[in-house]
């Protein structure tokens, strides 16, 4: 996820903003010692607009039971101008419960650190809720993001997340995600100019051998960005070892 400055450069290609998409679900889960190369990447497209895709690359470490980090470098791009460096961010998750509770709660946070003319940090922070009820896993998160640095601060905005799915085996899981943007947090913007997104999602891991592991999750959303339409695809690769 990242901070609304970037959508300058959306405007740019498309007429009003439609959005930096910037999403994967959040999930937390004890993962010790495992060193992650994270690949992601989206794209947005609006009806008479061009296809805009922001591409990352990072990779990730499991501090330990509680604590995951990694560092990433997003890009953004379209058929009308090539592809640059967008952000460099920083993410720390803490698994704050552990499976003594039903449900499993993390703390989400990220630094952005947003490059070029635009400038300037985000910090975004939320809860990431998991529970499981036999083979299907619930999902539930917030996510508000606010700006750093100088100036009049800008209003912390509140995002959300979730996820059904049915684990059919560890290689497959089907099942549905959602996503939205709902405006200041303590003053939500006008129905019409809120953003709800929702389709069908696949997921699942290929083990290599004992330590190492394939893992895969892509979903196609339906709904609009920001206040206006427009579908998203999504694709995460990583390889854990």
């Amino acid at each position: 996820m990242k901070t609304a400055t970037r959508l300058i450069a959306i405007a740019c290609i498309s007429g009003p903003a439609i959005a930096d998409p910037g999403y994967y679900l959040i999930t937390a889960y004890d993962n010790t010692g495992q060193v992650n190369i994270d690949y992601r990447y989206w794209t947005v497209k609006a009806p008479r607009s061009a296809e805009v895709i922001w591409p990352e690359i990072g990779i990730g470490y499991g501090v330990n039971s509680r604590w995951y980090t990694a560092v990433l470098a997003s890009y953004i791009g379209s058929d009308r101008f090539s592809t640059r460096l967008s952000s460099l961010n920083w993410q720390n998750d803490f698994l704050l419960t552990q499976g003594q509770y039903i449900i499993d709660v993390a703390l989400h946070t990220q630094l952005i650190n947003n490059r070029g003319r635009a400038g300037g940090q985000v910090l975004e922070f939320g809860p990431v809720l998991q529970t499981d009820v036999g083979r299907t896993q619930l999902n539930a998160n917030l996510v508000f993001e606010r700006g750093l640095g100088d100036g009049t601060p800008a209003r912390t905005q509140l995002k959300y997340q979730w996820q059904a799915k049915y684990r059919f085996s560890q290689a497959l899981h089907l099942g549905l995600q959602g996503f939205g943007e709902l405006g200041p947090w303590n003053a939500w913007s006008a129905g019409r100019d809120q953003s709800h997104r929702a389709g069908p999602m696949v997921s699942g891991t290929l083990p290599l051998g004992s330590t190492q592991a394939f893992k895969y999750e892509a979903a196609y959303l339906i709904g609009s960005v920001y206040g206006r339409e427009g579908n998203m695809f999504a694709l995460r690769l990583q390889y854990v070892f």
